[in-house]
């Protein structure tokens, strides 16, 4: 640390006038542009952000700001009558210096403040968030509007825009065309009734009309696919990424009400090898990216809330990933001296704790789960017309702690095939225009779906989806 006349020399030095011909006007800088730079050389800046913590000694003021841009905070130094009465933990600021070569060895450059201006005060009592309090995941889920201002959330935040960002570039890089599948659908994808109905809140009605808004009943989507099938009769490989939708009345660490979903159709696919290479290649790819792109926020993570999770990502990136029967699986947890709450059984759908134990058995590598029972799946699932043991070509990737992580298919592209059985479900009206799909120019093809907050989820080692999203919507809570 500066001793106290070093400090005074360098501060008076630094708030010295310039001649107003040569003033310039500084440059305005991210925090994490300021801390990349190498050789300061005393430039004029100015940066703008939130105060994480302000330090006053008798000789000099130590601020540290931060503004969203970086996990490490920029200390800003200055003359202690130089910082404004309402200079606070959590107050906004704007401040112009001197960037200038740190002394300290965990930093390579600190602001040498001129002026240090207060753009939005903060009621410290008041403020949710304390100042150098450690605050638990879910103390903060109750403050939906502060907790982004914290470490742990602005490093997620982080993480969650690179992701995003990779996930697109990945299917750019490999020739799929973005699709905005609608929100609002008639559709129920699923069939499994956990749906939002959509209405007009106006409650004028004119007698004899009709009662729905779109003449039909409307639903929140709970997946693209079937929008995305319709666009794989044109393109070859398309995908979408957007919100969706499960009035799933759960308050488990795995459910959310609302969640993102990245999902992908591919015409002329006539395996299910074809589906489980571009799951693979889409998690190596993504979490590859991220790595490399945002190490302090992982290392945060990866270090402060999931110890040991760095090793368990390394690994799923280095080896292939494991494919095994649904009928193999289910001769694995028969085989379990583990004591399972749900009993395996051959045509029961496989439950959570079955497939933790089945990564698990596999050494902790992602498993594909492959050829579920034909009468465990939806209707669009190709039928593998197998005998006895009737399958679909259906597949399920699961990863070490979360479970299910995708889940895809092999779609039914033969219409007497997908007739015969939308008609045994009573559908055939309600789908005749899926049923058109392969009677106009159809191709083999199939696609799969990537629950976007499991993926952060399994490369972090977090606990409760809630605490990956930055509003949760769940039963019994829409905060804000």
């Amino acid at each position: 640390m500066f001793g106290a006349r070093c400090m005074r020399l360098v501060l008076r030095r630094c708030s010295s006038a310039p001649c107003p011909r040569h003033a310039a006007t500084p440059k305005l800088l991210r925090v994490r542009e300021a801390l990349e730079v190498r050789d300061p050389a005393g430039q004029d800046i100015k940066v703008q952000g939130w105060v994480r913590s302000v330090r006053s000694q008798k000789d000099v003021l130590f601020v540290h700001m931060n503004d969203g841009s970086s996990l490490e905070n920029l200390q800003v130094v200055a003359d202690p009558g130089l910082g404004p009465s309402d200079l606070t933990f959590g107050s906004s600021v704007e401040v112009q210096g001197k960037l200038i070569k740190s002394p300290h060895k965990r930093q390579n450059v600190e602001l040498a403040a001129e002026n240090i201006r207060v753009v939005g005060p903060c009621d410290v009592l008041a403020f949710p968030l304390k100042y150098k309090t450690h605050h638990p995941l879910d103390y903060l889920r109750q403050f939906p509007h502060v907790r982004c201002r914290t470490n742990s959330l602005g490093a997620l935040l982080r993480l969650r825009s690179e992701a995003t960002a990779a996930i697109h570039s990945f299917f750019k890089d490999n020739g799929y065309l973005h699709v905005h599948t609608p929100i609002i659908t008639s559709n129920d994808c699923e069939g499994a009734g956990e749906i939002f109905q959509v209405e007009s809140a106006n409650e004028k009605r004119v007698p004899g009309e009709n009662p729905h808004f779109f003449d039909v009943p409307a639903f929140l989507t709970v997946s693209g696919q079937l929008h995305l099938e319709v666009m794989a009769g044109a393109f070859s490989k398309v995908y979408t990424f957007g919100p969706t939708f499960r009035a799933d009345d759960s308050q488990s660490r795995r459910h959310l009400a609302e969640f993102y979903m990245v999902e992908a159709e591919l015409s002329f696919a006539e395996s299910l090898q074809d589906i489980m290479q571009a799951m693979e290649d889409l998690f190596k790819k993504v979490t590859d990216t991220v790595l490399s792109s945002c190490p302090r926020d992982v290392e945060l993570f990866h270090k402060h809330v999931a110890p040991g999770q760095e090793a368990k990502v390394e690994r799923m990136l280095k080896n292939r990933f494991i494919m095994m029967s649904y009928t193999e699986a289910i001769e694995v947890l028969k085989r379990a001296r583990q004591e399972f709450i749900y009993k395996p059984e051959w045509g029961r759908d496989l439950q959570t704790e079955h497939e933790r134990y089945l990564v698990q058995h596999c050494g902790e590598i992602p498993v594909f789960v492959f050829n579920y029972p034909y009468d465990l799946k939806p209707f669009y699932m190709r039928d593998n017309e197998d005998g006895a043991q009737h399958t679909v070509a259906a597949v399920d990737l699961l990863v070490p702690a979360v479970g299910e992580l995708c889940g895809g298919s092999l779609r039914e592209d033969r219409p007497d095939f997908l007739q015969s059985r939308l008609q045994r479900l009573g559908l055939e009206d309600t789908y005749q225009w899926y049923i058109d799909l392969r009677r106009f120019g159809s191709t083999p093809h199939g696609g799969f779906g990537m629950g976007f907050e499991r993926y952060l989820r399994c490369i972090l080692g977090v606990e409760n989806i809630k605490d990956v999203i930055p509003f949760p919507r769940f039963s019994h809570s829409c905060v804000l």
